[in-house]
């Protein structure tokens, strides 16, 4: 494959209208393609294919965090410092040379401790939103994306739209209103709970899931209201369930995997699969690290997480699934070492023991990546170009039609 960088970038670097050293902390941070640039090989025609269908349908990514590690991992301290400087880094240039035409965004969400070593504190959200913001009105690359015909501007002049996304709802406390200001400050998606629990209902972490709060209630009926899409990701199987079928609209899980291929608290049972797709909605599928793993090799790789893609559309029906890839720029297995405790990692996975731990998921280690070869491998599996348009970006749409005011 022959690296392209996409026509509507010009350089940029993460807020280089400041002074370093000076107006924000100089920090180590890590190369984007630090372990390499994996592209999983195709014959001539089959290359020509991908180009084609590139060009045709819009490519998105329904969960990333196209931000960056540290350089330094031995330690937590480099990261922890870097995350509670409250300036995290965009990596418009790596996004460049990407297949994508749209990104949903988490900003820094779980890793957000710059006022609280517990993080998801409502001010330093808004913190966190404020300065990508800002960064990113002194380039033209990313656009913020608010609507649907956003993403099509995008693709057209070869730029990549940018949705904001709230990964937990943690930060609204018990104000429902805070969802009116979030879609008023640029927010066009929100996770009814990350792994924790909140005033909403139960996070994927807890041994007893108590569903839907009537809060939670109140909150899923305001998001549907204002245009706000709802995920259901680290939720609970019964919180997960409850806002599925108290949604008036179409709800998304944007990054899971199937619990009957790799079974951990973190993946989606059948019901909820199915309930999401009775309901119009999309499960996309996710890449972090130990997440999406089967038994068929007892490790991480493209063929398991395909393996969990191949399991939902089998279930639902090629309608209802997309890629939410969850991924970084650096060291993402050491990310989760050094945030274990707040991404949950442990509780909601499997003994290491049962496998072994890979330094990072080759094919898929960043949104880049991940943006080459998923569609290489659908290619090379023999799927049609009308299952790959929806699969890559045209179920989104559908559903962003629907939901989105």
């Amino acid at each position: 494959m022959e690296f392209k960088q996409k026509k509507g970038y010009r350089p940029y670097e993460a807020y280089e209208y400041l002074e370093p050293g000076k107006d924000f902390p100089v920090i180590d941070w890590a190369d984007w393609d630090w372990a390499g640039r994996h592209v999983l090989e195709l014959s001539a025609g089959e290359e020509d294919r991908v180009a084609e269908l590139l060009e045709r349908f819009p490519c998105i990514s329904l969960h990333d965090h196209p931000d960056f590690t540290t350089r330094d991992m031995s330690t937590c301290e480099p990261l922890f410092d870097a995350m509670r400087s409250g300036r995290d880094r965009c990596g418009y240039e790596a996004l460049s040379w990407s297949n994508l035409d749209c990104i949903f965004d988490n900003m820094m969400d779980g890793t957000n401790i710059i006022s609280s070593p517990q993080g998801w504190k409502w001010i330093d959200i808004i913190h966190d939103l404020g300065m990508r913001l800002c960064d990113i009105a002194h380039q033209d690359f990313l656009v913020h994306c608010k609507t649907v015909e956003d993403i099509f501007a995008a693709k057209r002049a070869g730029k990549i739209a940018c949705v904001f996304v709230i990964e937990g709802a943690a930060p609204i406390e018990n104000e429902v209103d805070r969802i009116d200001i979030l879609y008023g400050l640029g927010i066009r998606q929100l996770g009814v709970t990350y792994s924790e629990s909140n005033a909403l209902g139960s996070g994927c972490r807890e041994d007893h899931d108590g569903g839907l709060t009537q809060f939670g209630r109140a909150c899923v009926e305001r998001m549907n209201k204002v245009g706000m899409l709802l995920d259901v990701s680290h939720c609970g199987p019964q919180t997960a369930y409850d806002a599925v079928t108290h949604s008036k609209k179409p709800v998304i899980v944007s990054h899971v995997g199937a619990k009957g291929v790799w079974n951990t608290k973190r993946m989606a049972d059948d019901e909820l699969i199915r309930a999401v797709g009775a309901k119009g909605g999309v499960i996309g599928i996710e890449a972090a690290p130990h997440t999406t793993m089967s038994k068929t090799k007892m490790t991480h790789d493209l063929d398991s997480y395909m393996e969990h893609f191949e399991y939902v559309k089998n279930l639902v029906g090629i309608d209802h699934v997309g890629f939410g890839v969850d991924c970084m720029y650096g060291d993402h297995v050491g990310l989760h070492h050094a945030f274990a405790a707040a991404l949950s990692t442990g509780e909601t996975g499997k003994s290491q023991s049962e496998y072994t731990e890979v330094p990072f998921v080759k094919y898929l280690e960043n949104p880049t990546e991940a943006s080459w070869n998923i569609i290489r491998w659908l290619v090379k599996h023999g799927y049609s170009d009308e299952d790959i348009g929806k699969v890559i970006g045209g179920n989104a749409i559908r559903v962003l039609r629907e939901v989105w005011a």
